[in-house]
């Protein structure tokens, strides 16, 4: 960093930041509210897309940290603001649960198996293979094939699970079409969000704990980026990578502090 400048907006990653399934990380309910009292904009960003902002606002509730709902910007809304913007109330065959159609419905989309503009596949926890070779053929036949997000698994309660980028993966095999990713460590998710919020690039800190994903996708962005160690990254492996955040700390507690400083200082 060359000089400082203010922070105005901060955006920041849910899973393994704020919370560890539905178990709040110390520090996460304090950071939340040290945004909303310094009256700084600020975004909860995940890969997520089976829940609407209003479920996730609901499971965060439940874990003791209050986020507005209009504060969360998951990859479902960032895919719904791409396909307004490059072919406004087209059409799509979704595979994905509730945050995915809700959102295309709220753009206008509409959803259809006859001769779809798109095939947009989300994360769901009931991968239907009838509706995997549906998307297959319907690529085949000339659709443009999207996905949310390349995360290739996830976490349950009984361990991990497959996500978006390995049923991605299935259907690029089958097809020979790859899919363009929307959510991180895409930074149109960044873009996007920053746009929801009016906000620049310049002023804007990214949190995360994922050097892959969060961090790149931050820095490519052109935002400041910390990481926190209460996820993903372990500390020992931030050296391994060919780039490196902004700043390293703990945990979510350590920035309570520096809400409304420059956290690169």
């Amino acid at each position: 960093m060359t000089q400082t400048r203010e922070v105005h907006t901060w955006l920041t990653d849910m899973d393994g930041v704020l919370v560890h399934e539905d178990v709040p990380i110390p520090g996460a309910q304090e950071f939340i509210e040290a945004l909303k009292a310094s009256g700084l904009r600020f975004m909860v960003l995940t890969n997520n897309s089976i829940f609407t902002p209003r479920d996730l606002r609901a499971r965060l509730l439940g874990s003791g940290i209050d986020v507005p709902e209009e504060a969360i910007w998951t990859s479902a809304l960032a895919t719904a603001q791409f396909l307004a913007d490059q072919r406004p109330h087209g059409t799509a065959y979704v595979v994905g649960e509730a945050g995915l159609t809700t959102a295309l419905h709220d753009i206008g989309y509409v959803m259809t198996d006859r001769e779809p503009d798109y095939v947009v596949l989300g994360e769901t926890r009931t991968y239907s293979f009838e509706a995997i070779t549906r998307a297959i053929r319907l690529i085949e036949g000339g659709a443009r094939f999207i996905a949310t997000n390349p995360d290739p698994s996830g976490p349950s309660v009984q361990g991990t699970v497959p996500a978006t980028g390995s049923v991605a993966a299935l259907i690029s095999t089958a097809t020979g079409r790859t899919p363009y990713f929307i959510g991180k460590p895409n930074s149109l998710m960044m873009r996007s969000a920053l746009n929801r919020l009016d906000a620049h690039s310049e002023t804007t800190v990214m949190v995360g704990d994922r050097m892959d994903t969060d961090i790149i996708s931050g820095l490519e962005a052109g935002l400041r980026t910390v990481l926190v160690t209460t996820g993903s990254t372990r500390p020992d492996q931030v050296d391994t990578f060919p780039y490196r955040p902004t700043r390293v700390v703990e945990s979510i507690a350590d920035l309570v502090e520096l809400v409304g400083t420059d956290p690169s200082d």
